[in-house]
């Protein structure tokens, strides 16, 4: 595609003020800085940050009005000076974690309303700038709608278990809330061959969706003492790894309580509201029960990414069956509530048929 022919404007989602829908506007496209390029987004996850980051949760926002959506795939139109790593109708994932290549931390659109800011890579778009270091080119065979997932719900769930949890075969694992990044935790612990592998939730279909990508057991929170349950299950003692991706704290105190001491990892995942805390018995960590957190599961995009691709296409990671609805780019606000709600496991953006 020459210059001439580029685009210059994109139909966008844009956060106008906390606690209100966002705003489709239609934005001008700068010129390319060196380093960045310009994207057709094919297909956009909707995830529980930018959820949280609408809804006010993450605290005061310096940046609105701003672009969202950190996750997605499509496909490269024009590539600025200095990109090597995808060329001109290369098919991409787009992610906000870093991997390789250059690093351009913002864009600046602009609109009707004036200036709309945007970090390195935004997705609730047509057509989006980002940077070079948040694309990985698509491996041979996925579907792009697929390939969306691989930008912030596969990558953050299974890299818990494959990186930071460091699981193999025999593990004990439990994931506490069957969500995005939930539901892939499980189908790659499953596929790692953790056993026991436990999915904790309080919604009775996603402890179905759970047992259809590999829970060996599900425990309904409503109605269980859940740490008491999980350390019957994993033998007494409790599991080597348990994964909260409910992002509640009282979810995080039992997902806690419920690894064995001795070097049993609690992994924290979920996105909590900001100011909430957590309580927790500093003898626990004395008997070697272990707690960190994880900003998107320690992956490397380039290398994480086309195994993730290769595990779909062997059958052992299902990602379609984590798709919850696909919606149009004028259906955002309903994408959000919908995933609020839980009606939805993970909510994807249409831009093409």
């Amino acid at each position: 595609m020459t210059a001439e022919a580029l685009p210059t404007t994109t139909r966008a989602a844009v956060l106008t003020g906390l606690n209100q829908p966002l705003e489709i506007l239609e934005l001008e496209l700068p010129p390319l800085k060196p380093g960045q390029l310009l994207v057709e987004v094919a297909y956009s996850g909707v995830c529980h940050s930018q959820l949280n980051e609408a809804r006010g949760r993450k605290g005061a926002d310096p940046y609105i009005p701003h672009a969202m959506g950190h996750e997605g795939a499509g496909r490269v139109l024009a590539v600025g000076e200095g990109v090597t790593k995808v060329g001109v109708g290369d098919a991409v994932i787009l992610t906000w974690i870093k991997g390789q290549g250059a690093d351009v931390p913002s864009t600046v659109y602009g609109s009707a309303l004036g200036p709309v800011n945007s970090g390195a890579i935004a997705t609730f778009m047509e057509r989006c700038i980002t940077c070079e270091n948040r694309v990985v080119p698509l491996p041979e065979g996925l579907p792009l709608r697929e390939a969306a997932l691989l930008g912030c719900a596969v990558p953050t769930g299974g890299g818990v278990v494959m990186n930071s949890g460091a699981v193999t075969g025999g593990k004990s694992v439990a994931v506490f809330g069957v969500g995005g990044i939930g539901s892939a935790a499980v189908a790659v612990a499953a596929a790692l061959g953790a056993a026991p592998l436990i999915a904790v939730d309080v919604v009775p279909e996603k402890l179905e969706t759970a047992r259809r990508f590999g829970a060996s057991h599900t425990i309904d929170a409503r109605s269980e003492d859940v740490p008491a349950r999980i350390r019957e299950i994993a033998g007494g003692s409790g599991v080597d790894l348990a994964v909260e991706a409910a992002g509640v704290p009282k979810v995080m105190e039992q997902a806690f309580a419920s690894v064995r001491t001795g070097g049993g990892l609690c992994v924290l995942a979920g996105n909590v509201t900001a100011g909430e805390t957590i309580r927790l018995d500093p003898y626990d960590l004395i008997k070697g029960r272990r707690l960190v957190g994880t900003w998107g599961g320690e992956t490397q995009p380039d290398r994480d990414l086309p195994l993730y691709a290769r595990m779909a296409g062997e059958g052992k990671l299902d990602l379609t069956a984590m798709i919850g609805r696909v919606y149009g780019l004028d259906e955002i606000n309903q994408a959000l509530d919908d995933l609020e709600s839980g009606r939805v496991l993970r909510p994807i953006i249409a831009f093409r048929s």
